[in-house]
């Protein structure tokens, strides 16, 4: 058995994987997953069922799985197992990752036959942070019962649009006309079908751009909305606010507690959130989606606080970036409703990959473009298209790069707390200092911010309303 000595405060290969190991005669050796191997070495796994039963299937973090090839090879249209029953089987072994070694449970195992094109690969060993690496010779010993396919596609021949804006109205159309009947060319809002803007959040967008606008008017216009109104004085009398006294009134809830930002801000955020229903399928292990985007904004809010003064933007309108910049992904569910829970199914067994990819894959687009193109043809402004188009782009330094950048690091943070899902991303020091950030005080901001999580929580419930 070779293993390297680990400090003591580094973490351990659980007991029953060691056992497992050394009853099939494998030698490992322990490496921290930091920094991480390279992605064709890395073993990727994860056990789908369906009627017939469980499949364990393994392939390179290089490869995105794709469930139709699997479909064809299989015969089964299979899908990643429950969330719950992965965790029970986890937790049986004391596990926190699903190791990718078949012996592991009673169920079949397929594995991408590329895997054996390398001289060693990394296996998770079930403790977080801890990789086994074993050579090729002995990792065919643990696939002895396992049978080898090609069935993954290489994560860098999917070449998602991330910074060729002028292109998203053209492969927006293909995309849809590709997964329409309708072949005859016509106008994309036609095509598409997109519901027009919301009365209210056409008005709350008149007075975001008056710089003459008051209290008095915003007041106004939640108030012709009942349940707008309700909720706006929901968010005053919500603990994470602290308000002074009972909070009367939408006029006590902006006056008093809220401010008139805030209020322009979260009044649109749930106006544009109503024009479009959260679908009811979404990926297991998703972050909810208002939660998620409550909580991106919160780090947002506070990172931008954390930025030097002569640099800030606009503070309500980076808040209502980390509002909507997942916006995309509520107009994917509307605009290509059959597809949608395909792309949730491979998000789920592709969980090594950002979503770009897969939607790229599937679709020939992403929900960045989708949701930037919209929010041009809604009249937003350029800060928020630009936010939502560059999300995924760190080195983005064009105009308003302050707005994309801040929600690049603000999704990245959390991720690494948990919360969202997709690869961990190193957060580059180029993208820190255009902002004028450094990395403690950036993690200071979500550890603030997660203090609050239940609070912030329910906050979020405010949002999801039936609609």
């Amino acid at each position: 058995m070779t293993q390297v000595a680990l400090d003591t405060a580094a973490p351990h290969t659980p007991s029953v994987i060691r056992l497992l190991l050394d009853k099939l005669g494998v030698a490992y050796r322990e490496v921290l997953a930091h920094p991480p191997p390279p992605a064709a070495a890395c073993v990727q796994a994860v056990l789908l069922d369906d009627e017939v039963g469980a499949l364990m299937v393994l392939f390179p973090q290089s490869q995105l799985l794709d469930l139709n090839r699997l479909a064809e090879l299989t015969g089964r249209k299979l899908t990643a197992v429950p969330m719950p029953r992965l965790r029970q089987m986890l937790d049986k072994h004391q596990l926190k990752v699903l190791p990718g070694i078949p012996a592991l449970t009673s169920s079949p195992c397929q594995y991408e036959k590329s895997l054996l094109d390398v001289e060693q690969v990394f296996i998770q060993s079930g403790e977080t942070g801890l990789l086994l690496e074993i050579e090729r010779e002995p990792f065919k010993r643990l696939l002895a019962k396992a049978s080898a396919s090609s069935f993954g596609q290489d994560v860098k021949a999917i070449r998602p649009n991330l910074d060729r804006p002028d292109d998203d109205t053209r492969e927006i159309s293909q995309a849809v006309q590709a997964f329409t009947a309708r072949r005859i060319q016509k106008r994309l809002e036609e095509t598409i079908e997109i519901p027009p803007l919301a009365d209210t959040a056409q008005k709350i967008m008149k007075l975001r751009v008056d710089p003459n606008a008051s209290i008095d008017d915003i007041t106004g216009v939640v108030e012709t909305d009942p349940a707008l109104a309700a909720q706006v004085v929901s968010w005053a009398a919500s603990p994470y606010y602290a308000s002074p006294g009972k909070v009367r009134s939408v006029e006590d809830a902006i006056v008093r507690v809220l401010g008139f930002d805030l209020v322009i801000n979260l009044a649109l955020g749930l106006a544009l959130g109503k024009t479009l229903s959260l679908p009811k399928d979404q990926p297991q292990q998703a972050t909810p989606y208002w939660q998620q985007s409550i909580y991106t904004a919160a780090v947002i809010e506070g990172l931008t606080r954390a930025m030097p003064r002569a640099e800030r933007p606009e503070a309500g309108l980076t808040y209502l970036a980390g509002l909507l910049h997942n916006f995309g992904y509520l107009l994917l569910a509307h605009v290509f409703p059959p597809h949608f829970s395909l792309i949730c199914r491979h998000l789920e067994v592709n969980p090594h990959v950002c979503h770009t990819y897969v939607e790229q894959h599937l679709l020939g687009i992403s929900r960045e473009q989708i949701g930037a193109w919209l929010m041009k043809l809604w009249d937003m402004p350029d800060e928020l298209s630009t936010a939502l188009r560059f999300q995924h782009d760190p080195g983005y330094d064009g105009e308003y790069s302050a707005f994309p950048n801040l929600v690049f690091l603000a999704t990245r943070l959390l991720r690494s707390r948990g919360i969202g899902s997709g690869p961990q991303d190193e957060i580059p020091d180029e993208l820190l200092e255009r902002l004028g950030l450094v990395r403690e005080k950036a993690e200071d901001v979500v550890s603030k911010v997660l203090e609050a999580e239940s609070l912030l929580r329910e906050l979020a419930s405010q949002f999801q309303t039936p609609h």
